[in-house]
């Protein structure tokens, strides 16, 4: 099987993963079957798919160099837009059920509530990661393209602690979430030493 034909196949399986249980939360959002709680159901999932998402496209690049399978970078972009959409459905649902889509409202929310600020940070930066995802942009971009999309790194970071906060009992996740993000830091420790260097240079 040639590496064309396994990052089809990939890309198939991310496609179908990722937007197979996104339809059917809407599906049972509508058929009223998600319990007592829909809406906290539907923001939360969509907010935990985003992440999980953002933590996938991190294993990608330590995952390709540990089984020497180089084509795994193919999928990067796909699965970051993914996490893009995800979190994209994320806000409009938080927008649509908790806010009534009352801008003056939100703004408060954001202003009042550091896990929300914390969590817009990151998705006005995911915009941005999303938008020069472009081919076109990425060639105009040159080396600064590179350079934005290393705010991957601190977007993770913001996630986590977006997530930490906004859990008000259970803390189990958070930890786990938090423990993973860690380890696959860990991954481009020297990198990530190396950017933080040049910002105070």
């Amino acid at each position: 099987m040639t590496n064309s034909t396994r990052v089809l196949i990939l890309k198939i399986i991310i496609h179908l993963s990722a937007l197979l249980p996104l339809l059917n939360l809407y599906y049972l959002a509508f058929a009223d079957e998600l319990g007592a709680d829909p809406v906290e159901v539907v923001i939360h999932f969509t907010g935990i798919g985003a992440f999980n998402l953002l933590l996938i496209t991190l294993s990608v690049s330590p995952l390709s160099k540990i089984m020497k399978q180089s084509y795994l970078l193919q999928t990067r972009r796909l699965l970051g837009l993914y996490a893009f959409t995800y979190a994209v459905c994320h806000l409009l649902n938080f927008l649509a059920f908790e806010v009534q889509f009352s801008g003056v409202l939100f703004i408060s929310e954001v202003i009042k509530r550091p896990y929300i600020t914390i969590g817009m940070v990151a998705f006005l930066l995911l915009i941005a990661l999303a938008v020069t995802s472009l081919d076109k942009l990425k060639r105009k971009m040159g080396k600064s393209w590179q350079k934005l999309h290393n705010f991957n790194y601190l977007i993770v970071v913001l996630v986590t602690i977006h997530f930490y906060w906004s859990v008000k009992s259970e803390l189990t996740s958070p930890v786990f979430y938090a423990v993973i993000t860690f380890i696959l830091l860990l991954f481009r420790y020297k990198k990530i030493k190396r950017l933080i260097s040049m910002m105070f240079v």
